[in-house]
């Protein structure tokens, strides 16, 4: 996003040195020739990366996704590591020199030259030393690495704590939440210097904060009016004129201007005439600006920014409660147009983040393709990398973003509050120039969580997300919505009850996904909602051990990447026979065999997936959005995931693909003895087509005819009988001027023969994507 054109600077990636003990150390190691001293371990190590991956690559330790090796990471929680390097540079004598370390793991000691220059005691941000004068020919950087574990040990837990089984240390500890262990990631704690290293020489005055924001559109789009803010680095004295120039281009769209700057902070407001506007998948073009943001001095540029504009507005409607009726609210707006919102859940790409950049562009091409128009990043994650808001932007996909807290009752003392502040700060100026960024959400189920403890903790008395993180935001990024937590319980809500809450996350008994729980909910807008799913045969063979395959009952590795991340402590032990249970409801049976339990788990799954969206599409505006869970897995596992680790595709996916089409004829579930066919269109236009309905067993045409679906709208185009005593598979197929569907509807109640349900399928031709 940001590419300064006038600053020259040097990537300190690639081969490093690395040395460990699990043996505090007497004294600072703060020169490479210290380390190389002591009596400690040592290896090459590469950066970006982390501990266990350099141990992995010298043979110290067997692949940690394969079997049971995962676990026996927790040796490796409680050592002390040191990254070293030297490198040649000679610092430019005008400019500032500045080390910027994009992601360190996570307490950290830096030393260059033997100086120390700083600490770090947050792995999910980035951090910038001035190093300037203290450059010299050869150089040499010392990184010292504390486990973060023993640095938990220092901090005092007031009884309200809260986390999960496996990540009381996470509490206070800013570090991904999923590292310590959860039901979809492996417990790694890990250290290392995880993203890209690089010293950077800055002009003495220069941009250092550059900020454009779309303040409003005319309701017929044909003006937008923009707002700059800055914040520069000047040397000057009174008789210097400085300025800031801004241009942009997108296409046959361009704007200029320029603005006196008087003071090193400032502002400007501007006008861009029929302007390009960014839309999000679906609804239009993902337009951007290239604009170039410049600094003058007496007419001359001295420095200049590139970046990225995507020209919208964006809005979330809601109400505290819903109910029966409906009369509650969370909607989504863009350029003030209402958006039904498919997507899924962003989940971490990698349980060890520094190999997450080499994953993103095949995932995002997994979203595009699923037409997701929405992607919620999950608060136990980690803050993604630079180039997944890149992708966004220009794929059209909207982001809701989680601040970095989950499933948990975080510390409330002001030393904690300033610390996340710090922390979100970072990210706000890091992430808020992109179009895609929809919502801030202050965390993930921590006001629910609050329950969880049985100490009648009032959600609404948690600082952290009422006062903390909005009062950045107010600072920072005041035009964005923000959410204190998904879901989230205010005061009304509060007294209500969880069931009135018109945004929330459905997964309650796991039961029969057509179940009261699911069919019954009232919420607008699901942002979690799932359902198990196999990996296949040809995957798990990738990462079970071969005495370890099958049978799926008392089996210790299937337990460890369901995932119950320390074995013995039954955190999530339930998850397998829940994945049984889900196709047991379905097919009546379980089957005895590896690949019938692999292909019957993945058809639950599908089914499941396929209904959620269904079930929210067909009821649009009632409903306003779904956001499933989840897309891809971070490490070999059985999930909810619909693409496994090694990018293989669930059947679930090929279902959700038809399910988010832009156009979808689907069957509502009985009433009265008969269902309603209707269309649900997601576009601006009026959609003419010819359906048909068919019985794949016996070939009856069920429903034939022409319709028209409305724009934005589900539109009934016809009822066909129903009877409880039918098992039947219809394929559901349209045309649409030049362009064609298809879709199916499994008709009835469980549980169903799956050889019949699979040879169905098969002559329906709905287990492939083509």
């Amino acid at each position: 996003m940001d590419l300064r054109a006038g600053a020259a600077e040097i990537d300190l990636g690639g081969e490093w040195g690395l040395a460990w003990t699990a043996t505090p150390p007497e004294r600072a190691l703060g020169r490479i020739a210290d380390v190389e001293a002591a009596n400690l371990t040592r290896l090459r190590a590469q950066v970006p990366g982390c501990l266990e991956l350099d141990l992995e690559r010298a043979g110290v330790i067997p692949d940690p996704f394969h079997g049971m090796n995962v676990a026996d990471l927790r040796e490796w929680e409680r050592v002390h590591a040191w990254y070293t390097r030297r490198f040649t540079c000679e610092a430019p004598v005008d400019r500032d020199a500045v080390l910027e370390f994009g992601g360190l793991d996570c307490y950290a000691t830096i030393y260059l030259n033997g100086e120390r220059v700083g600490t770090t005691d947050n792995m999910l941000v980035e951090h910038a030393f001035d190093v300037t004068g203290l450059l010299h020919g050869e150089n040499e950087l010392v990184v010292h690495l504390k486990p973060a574990i023993e640095e938990a040990r220092r901090f005092d837990y007031p009884r309200t704590s809260l986390a999960l089984g496996s990540n009381y240390e996470s509490l206070f500890v800013r570090k991904a939440p999923h590292m310590f262990g959860w039901d979809i990631m492996p417990r790694a704690v890990s250290m290392g210097i995880w993203r890209p290293v690089r010293l950077r020489f800055l002009p003495r005055e220069r941009l250092e904060t550059v900020c454009l924001d779309t303040l409003a559109i005319a309701p017929d789009g044909s003006d937008a009016s923009m707002g700059l803010y800055y914040r520069a680095r000047l040397a000057g004295g009174p008789s210097d004129v400085y300025e800031v120039s801004v241009a942009g281009v997108c296409g046959e769209s361009n704007f200029e201007t320029r603005h006196r700057a008087l003071f090193e902070v400032g502002t400007a407001h501007f006008g861009v005439h029929r302007p390009a506007l960014w839309w999000p998948r679906g609804r239009g073009d993902a337009s951007l600006y290239d604009v170039r943001v410049a600094l003058l001095k007496d007419g001359e540029e001295i420095d200049r920014v590139a970046l990225t504009l995507g020209i919208r507005t964006v809005a979330l409607e809601r109400t505290s409660v819903t109910d029966e009726e409906g009369t509650g609210q969370f909607r989504f707006r863009v350029n003030d147009e209402p958006l039904f919102v498919k997507g899924s859940n962003w989940v971490p790409l990698d349980a060890f983040h520094a190999r997450d950049r080499s994953r993103v562009d095949a995932a995002m091409a997994l979203a595009e393709d699923l037409e997701c128009n929405m992607l919620r990043c999950w608060g136990g994650n980690v803050y993604e990398d630079d180039r997944f808001y890149e992708l966004c932007d220009r794929a059209g996909i909207l982001v809701w973003q989680d601040f970095a807290m989950a499933c948990a009752v975080y510390p409330q003392d002001p030393t904690f509050g300033s610390r996340l502040a710090e922390e979100a700060r970072k990210v706000v100026r890091r992430l808020r120039q992109h179009a895609c960024i929809a919502l801030w959400s202050g965390d993930n189920e921590c006001d629910v969580a609050r329950a969880w403890s049985g100490l009648r903790l009032d959600p609404n008395a948690n600082v952290l997300t009422r006062k903390v993180l909005p009062g950045v935001l107010a600072e920072e990024d005041p035009l964005r919505p923000y959410l204190p937590s998904s879901p989230y319980i205010d005061e009304p809500a509060h007294a209500a009850g969880e069931r009135y809450l018109p945004e929330n996350h459905l997964w309650g008994p796991r039961d029969y996904f057509k179940s009261p729980y699911y069919t019954g909910s009232l919420c607008h807008f699901a942002s979690e909602i799932g359902y198990h799913g196999c990996p296949s045969p040809e995957s798990l063979r990738l990462f079970l051990s071969p005495d370890r395959l099958w049978p799926y009952v008392d089996n210790p590795e299937w337990r460890l990447h369901s995932t119950s991340p320390v074995p013995g402590a039954d955190l999530f032990d339930h998850r397998v026979e829940l994945m049984a249970n889900q196709v047991r409801e379905l097919f009546g049976a379980v089957p005895s065999d590896l690949d019938g339990f692999a292909w019957a788990s993945q058809a639950s799954q599908a089914e499941a997936a396929k209904f959620f969206v269904e079930l929210f599409r067909t009821q649009k505006w009632r409903r306003t959005g779904i956001l499933w869970w989840n897309l891809l897995d971070g490490w070999p596992q059985f999930s909810d995931a619909v693409v496994d680790y090694y990018f293989v595709k669930k059947l679930a996916y090929v279902f959700l693909k038809r399910a988010q089409a832009p156009l979808l004829l689907a069957l509502r579930e009985p009433a009265s003895w008969g269902q309603e066919l209707v269309a649900c269109n997601d576009t601006r236009a009026d959609v003419p087509l010819s359906f048909r309905v068919r019985d794949i067993e016996t070939g009856e045409t069920m429903a034939e005819g022409s319709g028209r679906a409305s724009a934005d709208a589900v539109t009934l185009l016809a009822r066909i009988p129903f009877s409880a005593s039918w098992k039947r598979l219809y394929r559901i197929e349209w045309e649409a001027g030049e362009a064609s569907g298809a879709s199916h509807y499994l008709a009835g109640y469980p549980p169903f023969d799956l050889c019949w349900y699979r040879r169905a399928l098969e002559t329906a031709g709905m287990t492939s994507a083509a």
